[in-house]
């Protein structure tokens, strides 16, 4: 008996032993796992010289805009007019203007207008190859390729003079360029910055807001002085300038990972907030380009000059450059959005220059150019290119679809104010999938994610 209780007490002792050595484990691995996670610079020179290259990067992108929102109003017959879209408008775009007169004279119009569309398109959809290379570790490669490729293709357009060779180097060729950079440059700051990123995507953000706001203005000025081929040269040796700044500053800072799932992770969409997101993506795009693309040629049909109708799109990208700035989080992306719904409903009905140019410079551009910021906190660090390219896939569906079926509602109704009320009910979808989305990561909506 007298022997029996310290046995037991030893008993309880080494038990107790052992619980302590397993908790003492646990904290290790605890300790290991938070001391394996990467840390963020969140500041200090070379952080910043990657905003720097990523803001030219995006700068050096908006040349895609010279075929869409980018091109000038120019004087020709009253009677003239355009297929774009689906909409019959004046002819106010410079390069499909000079094209239908000049170089593709027996090119009809709506085919000649296909050179944009193919552009635009581009832009989003190499995301999911070059986002998966991005995490891969291949970064420096495609973003030198890709930028020798836009610049090469933006000089070949000054010599082009069959339709082929317009599709092939304005159309393919600058596309694939701008997408190839696009992706990887937003992907790129989530290895410099945590707590800042917000602040930092901002600034890559404004280079949107330079881009689309210079590109217009030269490709206006530069046209009627120096003619179209010098044009095209011109915006070349810019894009030398800028894209050679963001070559020699951009750069992944962490190694490489091979994350499971291959060029799609569906396991991705497991996550009920990254799945609404996306949704909410492509439903924001199909209404979100609405005003930019149709806000010159509804003020034209108001009343407005053509030679200041133009000057809208510079004015709505100008005005959004702090706008972008201050985006970030959903939090701040779900008001700013919600103003965007405001205005694209309201800009039908805006028939005067001043009102019009109210509308422009409201309407935000914090939604695009910071749609992929909440896609990083949303899994690992490592496979931040392959999510953000998937998002981007999924929202350039949108962005495609969008202004044709603006345009078609509007050859149905004769007007824009059913277009309004269509591109500003899905931007408000949009913001309530925001708002879902934000539920779900708090663990709010249908269970912790």
């Amino acid at each position: 008996m007298v022997d029996s209780q310290p046995e037991g007490l030893n008993v309880y002792a080494s038990s107790e032993q052992e619980k302590t050595i397993q908790l003492g484990d646990d904290e290790n691995k605890v300790q290991e796992a938070a001391s394996s996670e990467p840390e963020f610079p969140d500041g200090g020179l070379r952080a910043w010289l990657v905003v720097l290259g990523t803001i030219c990067g995006s700068i050096s992108t908006q040349v895609h805009l010279i075929v869409n929102a980018l091109f000038s109003s120019i004087k020709c017959p009253s009677d003239s007019a355009t297929l774009m879209h689906g909409v019959r408008v004046p002819l106010l775009q410079v390069f499909q203007a000079y094209y239908e007169e000049t170089l593709l004279k027996d090119t009809p119009a709506s085919n000649i207008a296909w050179i944009g569309s193919i552009q635009y398109s581009l832009v989003f959809l190499p995301g999911l190859i070059t986002g998966r290379m991005f995490d891969l570790g291949y970064f420096k490669i495609p973003l030198f390729a890709a930028s020798c490729l836009l610049v090469l293709s933006t000089f070949l357009v000054a010599e082009c003079t069959e339709y082929w060779q317009f599709i092939l180097c304005q159309g393919l060729a600058t596309g694939i360029g701008c997408g190839t950079i696009f992706g990887p440059t937003l992907g790129v700051i989530g290895h410099w910055f945590k707590r800042k990123r917000g602040l930092a995507m901002g600034f890559t953000a404004m280079g949107s807001s330079i881009g689309g706001t210079i590109f217009p203005i030269a490709t206006h000025k530069l046209i009627p002085l120096v003619g179209f081929p010098w044009t095209m040269r011109i915006c070349g040796f810019m894009l030398i300038f800028t894209l050679s700044i963001a070559n020699l500053t951009v750069a992944r800072r962490l190694p490489p990972k091979n994350i499971k799932g291959g060029l799609l992770n569906l396991q991705a969409f497991r996550s009920a907030a990254f799945t609404v997101y996306c949704i909410n993506g492509f439903v924001a795009f199909l209404g979100l380009y609405t005003v930019l693309t149709y806000i010159d040629v509804s003020a034209v049909a108001a009343g407005v000059s053509p030679d200041f109708s133009f000057y809208l799109v510079s004015i709505a990208n100008g005005c959004s450059l702090f706008g972008r700035l201050a985006g970030g989080p959903l939090n701040v992306m779900i008001p700013m959005t919600l103003v965007a719904a405001g205005m694209t409903f309201a800009w039908p009905h805006a028939q005067t220059q001043t009102s019009l140019v109210v509308v422009a410079a409201v309407v935000s551009g914090v939604y695009v150019s910071t749609f992929a910021l909440p896609v990083f906190p949303m899994g690992d660090v490592e496979d931040i290119g392959r999510r953000t390219g998937m998002a981007l896939t999924v929202a350039a569906a949108g962005a495609l679809a969008g202004p044709p079926i603006s345009g078609a509602i509007n050859t149905a109704t004769g007007g824009f104010v059913a277009v309004g009320y269509y591109a500003g009910g899905t931007i408000l979808l949009a913001v309530i999938l925001m708002v879902m989305t934000r539920q779900l990561q708090l663990g709010r909506v249908w269970g912790k994610v």
